[in-house]
């Protein structure tokens, strides 16, 4: 006879500094995410977490377990005229006035980079890349699978949210998160952000994690832990990752607003636009193409000549 599980037991254990065991975390999350494991008892377990911390395999066991809750895509067979395409991506732990993703993406796709860019919505008291793109009329946040892959070879970029069923635990642990003070935890931050680009399906992934007053992360030593938290978490997964540090202790640009923000972009894109905007997305860029197996090639050509 198989024992029960007890999730009040794992809640005390965490309590009490104890490393949970694989299968403790395993069932916790997937108890959640299938309603057996209470709201009430999830919100104990985070807050004992955000107290007590997690070791580097715990952080490895809770994204698995996130990432396992729903499907994990696949573009490893990506062609376009008979030639396979390499895919990357890049995150960042937002800040005011970032916009990156809008130039970077298209800047990315000229050099025959795939790029799946599953994005989101408002990051605090900021729009995400999501509501910035829906300031455009018509466009939509919304793909079927089906539809992220055939635009990806057409056109060689997407950006669109995440469908329902890619880490659903993640979805749900997180708006539980945002209700009980516990998402300033770096093994969440990190296990939250991960389990979706892995699901993803990226091969390749580059971090932009955000330091300073107008940042999550206040210091540079939290913003260098969780990079290189993530960074793990990415390598043993078969992601190629990669993390700058990069400052937010003023706005990103000269400006901040949805509408405004993707003009900003287009200047950018057209080769102008300002000069902190154009520089990071240049580094990011460099980056993104040297994990994608292009490492000599300078972006900026692209955004001179228009190509972009």
């Amino acid at each position: 006879m198989t024992e029960a599980f007890d999730p009040v037991g794992v809640i005390l254990a965490k309590k009490d500094g104890a490393v949970l065991r694989p299968h403790q975390i395993r069932q916790m999350v997937a108890g959640y995410t299938a309603g057996s494991v209470a709201p009430e008892q999830m919100s104990a377990l985070l807050m004992a977490i955000v107290l007590r911390g997690m070791t580097r395999a715990e952080i490895a066991e809770w994204t698995a377990a996130m990432i396992d809750s729903g499907i994990r895509m696949d573009f490893t067979d990506l062609r376009r005229g008979g030639h396979k395409l390499a895919t990357a991506d890049k995150h960042s732990t937002g800040g005011v006035g970032d916009k990156i993703t809008l130039p970077l993406t298209p800047l990315v796709a000229s050099y025959g980079v795939a790029v799946p860019q599953l994005s989101g919505r408002g990051l605090g008291h900021t729009g995400g890349t999501l509501d910035k793109l829906e300031s455009i009329p018509g466009w939509r946040a919304d793909l079927t699978a089906e539809q992220m892959r055939r635009q990806l070879e057409e056109v060689g970029a997407v950006v669109c949210a995440a469908t329902a069923d890619l880490a659903p635990a993640d979805r749900k642990l997180y708006a539980l998160r945002d209700v009980t003070g516990t998402v300033a935890s770096i093994p969440l931050i990190a296990s939250s952000i991960m389990s979706k680009k892995i699901a993803e399906g990226t091969a390749s992934l580059v971090l932009d994690v955000k330091v300073g007053s107008g940042a999550f992360m206040k210091t540079v030593d939290d913003a260098r832990e969780l990079a290189e938290t993530m960074v793990e978490l990415g390598t043993d997964a078969g992601v190629v990752t990669t993390a700058l540090l990069t400052d937010m202790s003023t706005p990103l640009g000269r400006s901040a607003g949805n509408a405004v923000e993707v003009r900003e972009s287009l200047e950018i894109l057209a080769g102008g636009g300002p000069a902190d905007v154009r520089e990071l997305t240049l580094a990011l860029a460099r980056e993104m193409l040297t994990a994608a197996g292009l490492p000599d090639v300078d972006p900026s050509e692209h955004l001179r000549s228009g190509a972009a």
